[in-house]
């Protein structure tokens, strides 16, 4: 039973530190207006993150961000390196 006790608290723990990371993530994209052409689980203009996650399944953060700053389409981004990777590694959450 202490197990099942431990185990919970973790799963709680884990839950308090990670919100916080997917929440300023989220506003990241809100930032940079990723919003516009990308939604979480529908295609706009571009991909759903929830379809470049599937896409990038397995790879690292630096994979996606070496995507996003290959694509034209993210020519005129102008966020930092910093906030890209902190952008992919929410985007491989998902």
């Amino acid at each position: 039973m202490n197990a099942k006790v431990l185990a919970l608290g973790a799963m709680i723990a884990g839950a308090v530190v990670v919100a916080p990371v997917a929440q300023a993530d989220e506003a990241l994209v809100k930032k940079y207006g990723c919003m516009a052409c990308h939604q979480v689980d529908k295609k706009v203009i571009g991909p759903s993150y929830k379809d470049v996650a599937a896409k990038y399944k397995g790879k690292s953060d630096a994979d996606v961000v070496a995507a996003v700053k290959a694509s034209k389409s993210h020519a005129s981004s102008k966020a930092s390196d910093d906030d890209l990777k902190a952008l992919g590694k929410w985007i491989l959450s998902l």
